[in-house]
């Protein structure tokens, strides 16, 4: 039997798939292994053992980040972020990574617009180490004048790399502070520039003393232990921590967008590059479930749509992307980007984003092709669990966005979705007045400069 190249595409990658998938009978739902134990002081711990290595991964969240901030003080929690790593009472600056390396650990963190958050990995006869050490940084962070000064121009330098010099990075930004007006998802997670300038030690301390506490908190230990081992360790050294407030975690959200919005920017580049960012619900809605499969169905590898029509067939783009973003705290972004393939022309790619949305508005999803967005989702979220940290992570990340136990809804929601799903929701959501178009516009690089093709941002800040 014969294929065109489409069909031979979607034939392989379906066959791998089922392979993925045909492993999930012996997952079991992960919610039944996960066990939640409150501290003496109101800290929450997510526990989940799994013995398939002598590996632990320790992680302490903060309920803290860029939408927690306000007008003139935006980049605080990753500033904080940064100052966690310069020393304690207890514990030097230099002392604290040195420790998890001697062990034969690593360590680092990451902030995003809803949270801040520190791990470990280590062996596991050695768990002591990371509790000891973030239990002491949570109340005992000594913040110098001088190692303040010496970590802003850090994180100063850091934007400029990562956003200044970046210029698609750069739109992404803009197109957030458009698109945004109400919710502080309006600001970027790293921060203004003349905001990180301006911000004082003082507004560290008290951000510090704000957030960073049991009652605004949790951990996600996963990984090769016994919880009557661990929780007497746990409770020793975190239980003792004062508790704390609290914090308002209540945040503006944008009402309806009645119009589209588009704004260009231009930056010394190669290629232009178009980003369409419509308001979605998060996972609180069921609709976002079916954007998790609309993003699939477009760019969900090369048999997608966006790479067989617009990368492959036409031409008319290097890469085409789609990305929902299910997990953040408030109400986010479905985006659509892509960058043109060199001599054609950004507003012909603007209008085949267009016809490729239309069509699922139009046209019902065929049976084949939506088995095999979800069995890409399913395969994806299965065997990213392989991961002693992918498994802390995806507790964490739905305990942030509406509670852990969540997390064994996502694969069932995506199942049920049908084609009658699909042309509904990109009918109620993806429309021209519910979004906001950037697009950039390249400026030939200066006389004996370089163009500046630094790749852009995941959308997390990392250390």
């Amino acid at each position: 039997m014969k294929y065109s190249p489409v069909k031979k595409w979607i034939f392989i990658e379906f066959l791998l798939l089922l392979s993925f998938i045909s492993a999930k009978g012996s997952q079991g739902a992960m919610v039944d292994k996960v066990q939640e134990i409150i501290l003496s002081n109101g800290l929450k711990v997510i526990l989940l053992e799994n013995h398939k290595a002598p590996e632990i991964t320790f992680q302490v969240w903060y309920r803290v980040g860029s939408r927690n901030e306000t007008w003139g003080k935006t980049g605080l929690s990753h500033m904080l972020e940064h100052m966690m790593f310069k020393g304690t009472k207890n514990v030097k600056g230099e002392e604290f990574t040195r420790a998890v390396e001697q062990i034969g650990g690593n360590d680092n963190a990451f902030t995003s617009h809803d949270f801040t958050a520190y791990y470990e990995n280590v062996s596991a006869d050695r768990v002591q180490v990371p509790i000891d050490l973030e239990a002491d940084r949570m109340q005992n962070l000594q913040l110098k004048e001088e190692d303040f000064r010496t970590e802003r121009m850090v994180v100063l330098e850091e934007r400029r790399m990562r956003t200044e010099d970046s210029p698609q990075s750069y739109l992404n930004e803009q197109v957030g502070a458009t698109a945004f007006q109400i919710s502080p998802y309006h600001w970027p997670v790293i921060g203004w520039f003349e905001d990180i300038e301006r911000f004082t030690l003082e507004d560290l301390k008290e951000y510090y003393k704000l957030y960073y506490n049991p009652s605004n908190a949790f951990l996600v230990v996963v990984g090769d232990f016994r919880k009557e081992e661990l929780l007497p360790k746990l409770e020793k050294s975190f239980g003792s921590i004062p508790k704390g407030e609290i914090p308002d975690q209540k945040r503006g959200i944008d009402p309806s967008q009645n119009g589209q919005r588009r704004i260009t920017v231009t930056r010394e580049a190669e290629l232009p590059y178009i980003i369409m960012a419509y308001h979605v619900p998060n996972i609180q809605h069921q609709d976002s479930f079916v954007l998790e499969i609309i993003s699939a169905v477009l760019a969900g590898g090369k048999s997608s749509r966006f790479y067989q029509n617009l990368v492959r067939e036409k031409q008319l783009a290097l890469y085409a992307d789609a990305d929902n973003t299910l997990l953040s705290k408030d109400p986010s972004l479905f985006t659509l980007s892509a960058q043109p393939f060199p001599g054609k022309e950004v507003g012909d790619l603007e209008k085949a984003l267009d016809q490729e949305v239309e069509r699922l508005q139009k046209e019902p999803v065929g049976a084949a092709e939506l088995q095999k967005a979800k069995n890409q989702i399913e395969a994806s979220f299965i065997y990213g669990q392989d991961s002693l940290f992918y498994q802390a992570m995806v507790l964490a990340r739905y305990e942030l966005a509406g509670g852990w136990k969540m997390v064994d809804d996502y694969l069932p929601s995506i199942r049920k979705i049908t084609p009658e799903d699909i042309q509904r929701v990109a009918k109620k959501y993806l429309l021209p007045k519910n979004r906001t178009v950037g697009i950039l516009i390249p400026l030939p690089p200066k006389e004996g400069g370089p163009v500046k093709t630094i790749p852009s941002g995941t959308g997390h800040i990392v250390r």
